[in-house]
């Protein structure tokens, strides 16, 4: 997996500014010389009495279609829509580096993206079960990521820590039974 980008990877190399610039300005004199090219046997019917420039609206619609070339070549490059998995890895690093808060910020910003997306759940209570007073929002975000994948074992046993750090002693027990159980299906599912 490639390093994530700094700001200033973002950015367009100078040349490429000057390279947009000089298509912009390509862009307007072609629109220029369509129009001129479309006027001239309107001007020429008008002044001159006959339409003289036959070939003038041919020209005006090939710099019609160069301007509209330059026009895609021109634009400003949309920054990449982020990639979910990309955000979570960051995020797991953020922590791994003890910056905690910032992987949190990043696994919200992921689920702001994704709603459905229950690893970024699982995250971010794991990193919240390491805050102290902080186990009631882990317990929410296991809960959740529990409703959207139901069939992972290691979510029940996540959940089940945070109910014992919260002194759910039953709850903690009814998940780690409900883990053993779907680790059972998985490994008679696994058996040919």
């Amino acid at each position: 997996m490639p390093a994530p980008q700094d700001d200033e990877d973002l950015e367009p190399p100078a040349d490429a500014w000057a390279s947009r610039a000089r298509a912009r300005q390509w862009r307007r004199a072609a629109l220029a010389l369509a129009f001129l090219f479309a006027s001239l046997p309107i001007t020429s019917r008008l002044f001159l009495g006959s339409w003289r420039f036959d070939g003038a609206l041919d020209l005006a619609g090939l710099c019609l279609f160069a301007a509209a070339y330059l026009y895609f070549v021109g634009r400003d490059r949309r920054p990449p829509i982020p990639d979910s998995a990309a955000i979570l890895d960051e995020a797991l690093r953020l922590a791994a580096l003890g910056e905690t808060n910032r992987g949190i910020a990043l696994l919200d910003e992921a689920l702001r993206l994704s709603p459905h997306l229950w690893q970024a759940r699982q995250y971010r209570g794991e990193l919240r079960l390491g805050e102290p007073d902080a186990a009631e929002s882990a317990l929410k975000d296991f809960t959740e990521a529990i409703r959207l994948a139901p069939r992972e074992p290691h979510l029940y046993i996540l959940r089940s820590r945070a109910f014992t750090l919260l002194g759910r002693d039953p709850a903690a027990r009814a998940d780690l039974e409900a883990a053993a159980r779907l680790g059972a299906d998985a490994g008679t599912a696994a058996e040919p």
